[in-house]
């Protein structure tokens, strides 16, 4: 029944099959472009393309000509400030991640920032230390100069101490993870970011985070733990860890504990009433000044045995070139950190871009972050990208753009030239304690787990693979078992989709789901058939055994059924048992008639049926002689619907024709429905069509091919006596007829639904 008050459209136009719409409507003939037209258009220059490029090249220029100085000036400043003592904090906490001297962490919060001033596209990344990225330097340096045994057998190593060597795996490790983000940037292939889906991510990151904690708890602890890498070294670590926790260092203990609990309260306070605060509270650096004055003022080292910062150098350090054998020992490692980097600062630049209303660009980023890690790999810095936390900061503070984060590194390039000695009496367990407690939000991420159960198995599947694997196998195995388990879950979701059969809403041109509504309309011998997923080399047999579940019978099956029975049939009369009268087929023997071995091959028994030299055309659905059974078939037309099928491969274009010739070849009808342009051009330059599969079966959309289909059968259509529940109808407009609207007769091209 109509709703009082609904919208509603009246239609009137032909019937359209997809030769005839063609016929009728002339398309626009579009110039495909070669691989040889892209490849001239890429390297073809001129003025303006040289302009786009400097410009797209040197983001800066862009953002620095529309600066707003007089409202953007001071919001910067501040949040400049702000957010380098938070960087000078996390540089010497994230440090201890990668297994470095701690001050080595200053020197990655101040390089790489220099470089993505002049070259990211994003304004509100604050760019430095990860702290998942470093722990994954960790790994490599670890295993390259352990902390118990020997050092790998590299020339470069003689002469330097255990720190030195560390220095020059993670530099060198560094460098080669910038050239190739600097590679994938100049290929444009930062589109490869996508296949790390933000289930893979947030299991990945989350795995990471219980890696780091596990890391720091041996300075919270004040213990003396080796550091480990490879699979399983988490579970080594933890037993070591408590074969020694006897030897805690109570001091470090309670430290650690009152950092915690006071930068955890100050935090959740900063949250509560983020919109009443000018700038959120630096509570870890004020936790640190503190710290750092009490612990010099007792001296915490000497009387407590606390383990400290100690001697921090000033200024710099002389650049250092990358050291080769390393990048042959390393290259496998740094390949997903080269992803991880750049896809973590990649998300969290694209959360700010839509939050603040502009565009960040992936391969220019790819640029920034390749050209940032190698110079600061030149001068003994540690792979750089984003850190949440400290992006939250530089934006919440009021940063307008990346004159913010040039700023935190000049607050950062202070402390090195200048105050540095002011944290040499820090104790170690303080940056412990900060690091575990900015794990907060990633440690959360466990809380994504029931609803992705109840929303989406796959996806939680993937989480849970992708963090279990991190945790047990480390970090690079990790991610790559995660990003096999996510791509396997795509390959099955398009290998076995949810297939169905479609039944049209009474009254309307719409079809649904049959199984979803109640209301439905379906002719009889009509079926309608939806895939909702590409066809292609995988999934092939999967759909043909779906469209013979939906149909009710093997079409193959019944063609060598009635094959049979028709060469049966042939040997009677020749054989005079079997007769044709006028009432038809009469049995003229006495005795039961014996079957003989049939000689055919699967072959002959796969050809269309022949009646040629029969004296009539036989009904297999009525009873046939000689007690001679064929599998009864009820259906008469079939309606696929490709409207989902985004393409084809040459494996599913053989398969749906053999499928399409043997329902053909028993008699029913098969239409398909809006079929995508590009695939049916495939199919013609494919000679997909013959003398039985032909164009004409080709129709614009369901609704045209259902009226096909009851035209010709009319039988099929309803009974007179249930148009009294029909509140529309669909009336056809033939060209020069005008509009028909009359009640259904057998001789009557217009049906009503």
């Amino acid at each position: 029944m109509m709703r009082p008050g609904a919208k509603q459209y009246v239609v009137a136009r032909p019937l359209y099959s997809e030769d005839s719409f063609t016929g009728e409507y002339e398309r626009v003939h579009r110039q495909r472009k070669t691989m040889l037209n892209h490849l001239k258009q890429y390297f073809t220059c001129d003025a303006k393309r040289a302009k786009n490029a400097a410009l797209s090249l040197l983001p800066v220029i862009g953002w620095m000509k529309m600066y707003q100085f007089k409202e953007w000036l001071l919001n910067d400043i501040v949040s400049g400030v702000s957010t380098g003592l938070v960087a000078v904090l996390q540089g010497l906490a994230y440090c201890l991640l990668a297994s470095l001297p701690p001050w080595y962490g200053l020197f990655s919060a101040f390089f790489p920032v220099i470089i993505y001033f002049f070259l990211g596209t994003s304004r509100h990344i604050s760019v430095g230390p990860f702290p998942v990225l470093c722990l994954m330097i960790g790994s490599v340096v670890t295993r390259l100069v352990p902390d118990e045994g020997p050092a790998f057998n590299i020339t470069a190593f003689e002469g330097l101490t255990m720190d030195d060597q560390r220095v020059l795996v993670a530099s060198s490790v560094t460098f080669l993870v910038g050239i190739m983000q600097l590679a994938m940037g100049i290929m444009q292939v930062g589109f490869v970011v996508m296949y790390l889906s933000d289930t893979l991510v947030s299991g990945f990151t989350t795995a990471a985070a219980i890696h780091i904690l596990v890391s720091q708890l041996k300075f919270v602890l004040g213990l003396q733990v080796p550091g480990l890498s490879g699979p399983l070294s988490i579970i080594y670590t933890l037993e070591i860890i408590f074969g020694k926790i006897t030897s805690t260092n109570i001091c470090d203990v309670v430290i650690s504990l009152v950092i915690m609990v006071v930068v955890f309260i100050v935090k959740e306070l900063n949250d509560r009433f983020k919109s009443k605060l000018p700038v959120p509270i630096p509570i870890e650096v004020i936790m640190t000044v503190i710290v750092c004055g009490v612990s010099y003022s007792f001296d915490f080292k000497t009387r407590f045995g606390v383990d400290v910062v100690g001697h921090i150098p000033k200024g710099y350090e002389a650049p250092m070139a990358p050291n080769l054998q390393i990048f042959q020992d390393t290259a496998v490692e740094a390949f997903p950190m080269a992803i991880v980097g750049f896809a973590v600062a990649f998300s969290v630049a694209k959360v700010y871009s839509v939050k603040h209303d502009y565009t960040i660009d992936g391969n220019q980023e790819l640029i920034a972050f390749g050209v940032g890690n190698i110079f600061g790999a030149s001068f003994k810095s540690f792979a750089a990208s984003t850190a949440l936390s400290r992006t939250a900061v530089q934006e919440s503070t009021g940063g307008k753009t990346q004159i913010a984060g040039l700023l935190s590194a000049v607050i950062v390039m202070i402390v090195t030239l200048a105050i540095g000695f002011l944290l040499e009496p820090l104790p170690k367990s303080v940056l412990g304690a900060v690091v575990i407690v900015n794990l907060k939000g990633m440690l959360m991420q466990v809380r994504e787990i029931p609803y992705l159960w109840r929303r989406d198995k796959p996806d939680c599947v993937v989480w849970l693979c992708t963090c279990i694997a991190s945790i047990l196998l480390g970090l690079d195995l990790g991610l790559a078992a995660g990003l096999g388990v996510e791509l396997i879950s795509v390959v099955l979701r398009t290998q076995f989709p949810r297939c169905s059969q479609l039944a049209n809403i009474r009254g309307t041109d719409i079809y649904k789901d049959r199984k979803d509504y109640i209301d439905i309309y379906e002719p009889e011998g009509v079926k309608i058939f939806r895939i909702p997923s590409p066809i292609f080399f995988a999934n092939i047999e999967f759909f043909r055994n779906k469209l013979v579940e939906a149909v009710g019978f093997n079409p193959l099956r019944v063609l060598r059924k009635r094959n049979k029975a028709l060469r049966m049939i042939r040997r009677l009369l020749k054989t005079g048992d079997l007769q044709w009268t006028a009432k038809g087929f009469l049995n003229s023997s006495c005795g039961p008639i014996k079957e003989s071995e049939d000689e055919s091959t699967i072959e002959e028994l796969d050809q269309p049926t022949d009646f040629k030299d029969l004296p009539a055309r036989i009904d297999w659905n009525a009873e046939l002689p000689a007690n001679i059974i064929v599998p009864r078939v009820d259906v008469h037309s079939l309606i696929l619907d490709f409207a989902a099928v985004s393409f084809l491969d040459i494996s599913a274009l053989k398969g749906l024709k053999t499928l399409l010739k043997e329902l053909i070849r028993v008699e029913v009808e098969v239409f398909i429905v809006a079929c995508d342009p590009y695939i049916l051009e495939k199919l013609h330059d494919c000679c997909f069509f013959d003398d039985e599969v032909q164009p004409s079966i080709f129709f614009l959309t369901l609704h045209d091919a259902m009226l096909h289909i009851l035209e010709k059968h009319p039988e099929a259509a309803e009974k007179k006596s249930d148009y009294d529940k029909i509140m529309t109808s669909v009336t056809v407009h033939y060209p020069g007829g005008g509009l028909r609207s009359r009640d259904r007769k057998a001789s009557d091209p217009e049906t009503r639904f």
